[in-house]
């Protein structure tokens, strides 16, 4: 099926990623269960053009990322593809594995990983790529990259030591170790975590109370706490104030303030 094809109430991209859409809220499916969702280069292929299609779609206000294997959210890059590469097909696959990733990390509205089961290697990394991730109590994540002699490529060496400092990021990825749902949330390394099963319905509840919110202030606020990160103080402060001057000429702003003084919801112009 071509990218963008229409499957029942899905947009398909490619044979093993979907897009279904919840009012402003959009999920974005990893449905290659033969395989655990191992990401080969056709699957990241997918996942990019499916996040340059949710990028330029104003309409969405928030993203969750699913999988609709049971026993996994992602288990990282196919390793059997990979095991027939050469050198050369393997310098070929990098831009396109490392679209997927970006693609996920620079979408401009908040993004909402549901994680079960496994999230291993660069399936990890594509909920450390979101803004936030809610687990199960089946969840299994580790980066166990150095294992099989590589390191993690999706972002994992930059985005783990964000959520949980430099030393305990080394030392998950230099020891490779797999860690279960409880020491996962005890360390930071989700955001909530719910009962099992109960990922998905928990975080396209948060994105739909992400997604009543302002467009505009959600995506600004976004780039300014992506961008703000690890500056010091006073450089943090003017992303900040570059990114208050984008929304407060906005139409969402003046609707927000006369909603605010005439006691009603909001009607966003998303602009």
């Amino acid at each position: 099926m071509t990218d963008g094809a229409e499957r029942g109430d899905e947009r398909r991209y490619g044979e093993f990623v979907g897009v279904r859409r919840h009012g402003y809220v959009a999920e974005l499916v990893l449905d290659r269960p033969a395989a655990m969702n191992a990401v080969s280069t056709e699957m990241a292929r997918s996942i990019a053009g499916a996040c340059e299609a949710l990028a330029a779609d104003r309409d969405v206000r928030a993203v969750v990322l699913t999988s609709t294997h049971e026993r996994a959210f992602c288990v990282g890059a196919d390793l059997k593809e990979r095991n027939s590469f050469s050198d050369a097909d393997l310098v070929r696959q990098r831009p396109v594995a490392r679209a997927a990733y970006t693609g996920v990390l620079e979408l401009p509205m908040p993004t909402v990983a549901a994680v079960h089961g496994f999230a291993l290697g660069g399936g990890f990394e594509l909920a450390l790529s979101c803004d936030l991730i809610v687990a199960d109590r089946t969840a299994v994540v580790g980066l166990p990259e150095v294992s099989v002699g590589v390191i993690p490529g999706g972002g994992g060496t930059q985005l783990l030591p964000r959520r949980v400092g430099a030393a305990r990021a080394a030392e998950l990825v230099f020891t490779a170790r797999r860690l279960e749902a409880e020491e996962v949330a005890e360390l930071g390394l989700v955001d909530r975590l719910v009962g099992a099963g109960e990922d998905r319905t928990e975080a396209l509840a948060l994105a739909a109370r992400i997604a009543g919110n302002s467009p505009v202030g959600l995506r600004a606020a976004k780039r300014a706490l992506r961008l703000g990160h690890g500056l010091d103080l006073r450089t943090g402060l003017e992303v900040e104030d570059a990114a208050w001057r984008a929304v407060a000429f906005s139409g969402d702003r003046a609707e927000g303030v006369a909603a605010f003084n005439e006691k009603r919801r909001p009607e966003w112009p998303g602009e």
